[in-house]
């Protein structure tokens, strides 16, 4: 009996991941991202990559993998704090009386 469901985790690349993420590379045509990398594990199996750094990402061809490089994107977004503006402090003006 087959399950229509599959287990989908989503982590931090680590240095063991390499040997899966230059095959994954190759059968993507690409290279593998710059690092830091969050990766997808579907049912174990690495099935894409994501570059924090410049969002530049690689999957399995041969599987249905866009709504998991979507989930990557957005876990990436969630996890990256805001760029902060800078407020201007404000100041009292002062006015000089003419008298």
């Amino acid at each position: 009996m087959t399950t229509l469901f599959s287990q989908i985790t989503i982590r931090p690349g680590y240095a063991d991941d390499h040997t899966a993420l230059v095959r994954l590379a190759a059968l993507d045509s690409a290279a593998v991202p710059a690092e830091p990398l969050l990766v997808a594990e579907v049912d174990g199996e690495l099935s894409a990559a994501l570059s924090v750094a410049d969002g530049a990402s690689i999957a399995d061809p041969f599987r249905p993998t866009g709504d998991i490089v979507a989930l990557l994107r957005a876990h990436a977004a969630a996890a990256t704090p805001a760029p902060r503006t800078r407020r201007r402090a404000l100041r009292p003006r002062l006015s000089l009386a003419s008298g």
